[in-house]
């Protein structure tokens, strides 16, 4: 197939379009570069098969022109990142509701099959564990702007159900549950490549609040194989799927595993959160996904555990900081 990867040159869309070109389709990568990279692109962006064009997902004329091309489309374009959204929610907002607008637009001229990517923020403060999809929403107030994104998402998701009810578009919505692995920067607020950065320059490992609450990070291999799953399968359509791991840890654990795995000397510093991130800012005490549904569908089940992700992390992180070796001169 031609395939359009919104977002491509970021951290989950740059292993989609790579698994995709191992697939054998021709795919096509939309980025503006805002919080995406070209160095996440540079293993395959000199294939044939592969195409870059530098854009934003709200330039109508552009995404209308490439979704003509393609016989399906992975939307993964959106403002991301704790950080960026409460820097710029305005932005936040535009870029990911706009942008999902424009696409679902371009799709249905002929009715291409749309992956879109959600989140586990919209979920908000819903305190029914583990969170299922048919669960009930509960946002806070809409004056803290930590919740921009997560209203941006789920208004996202509302397009993409009314699309397919009124057009029959084929749309199918997989939330992530922090998504984490090689290529993932810690530069917008992504704990693990940030905590791991800081392990190895021996620098403290910064736990923000008591450290007490609960995550379930996920290798970005696994959200990839799962995603492709529910792509190729007719009876995800139309519904919304969890993805990623219910291993559970408490961030103070997280933290002091990656001090092991890195053999650091660094301590681990609590910060408060209005310290980092002001006041606009919440956080939950747990974030556990119900993969029920995904796996009656599909059969899928994550493979990679914590601490393999962590070895993974870690061995990318170390690479970067390694200088290349001098190249030896051959002599007669």
């Amino acid at each position: 197939m031609q395939v359009l990867v919104t977002g491509g040159a970021g951290f989950i869309g740059s292993h989609l379009a790579e698994q995709l070109l191992e697939q054998g389709h021709e795919v096509w990568v939309l980025d503006d570069l805002s919080t995406g990279s070209l160095n996440n692109l540079k293993t395959f962006e000199h294939r044939p098969d592969f195409h870059f064009v530098k854009g934003s997902v709200t330039d109508t004329v552009r995404v209308f022109e490439l979704a003509a091309k393609c016989d399906r489309i992975f939307h993964l374009a959106a403002a991301v990142g704790v950080r960026y959204v409460l820097d710029d929610p305005l932005r936040s907002l535009i870029t990911n509701i706009r942008g999902t607008e424009v696409v679902l637009e371009a799709a249905n001229v002929k009715r291409t099959k749309v992956i879109l990517f959600s989140s586990s923020e919209v979920y908000g403060k819903g305190e029914r564990v583990p969170f299922a999809e048919d669960d009930d929403r509960v946002l806070g107030p809409t004056h803290k702007l930590r919740w921009a994104y997560a209203c941006g998402k789920a208004v996202d998701e509302c397009l993409a159900q009314s699309y397919w009810q009124r057009h029959n578009l084929p749309v199918v919505i997989v939330r992530c549950f922090n998504t984490c692995g090689p290529r993932q920067s810690g530069a917008y607020g992504m704990v693990i490549p940030s905590m791991v950065e800081r392990a190895l320059r021996g620098e403290p490992i910064q736990v923000y609040g008591d450290g007490l609450q609960t995550r379930c990070f996920s290798a970005v291999n696994d959200v990839v194989r799962g995603v492709l799953m529910l792509a190729d399968n007719e009876q995800a359509v139309g519904e919304v799927f969890n993805i990623g791991t219910a291993e559970e840890v408490t961030v103070l654990e997280l933290a002091q595993r990656i001090q092991h795995h890195c053999h650091s000397k660094s301590s681990i510093q609590f910060v408060p959160y209005e310290q980092v991130y002001g006041d606009s800012f919440e956080d939950m005490r747990r974030r556990v996904p119900d993969l029920t549904k995904i796996r009656s569908v599909t059969g899928y089940r994550p493979e990679v555990t914590l601490d393999q992700l962590l070895q993974l992390t870690i061995r990318h992180l170390q690479d970067k900081q390694t200088p290349p070796r001098p190249a030896r001169l051959a002599t007669a």
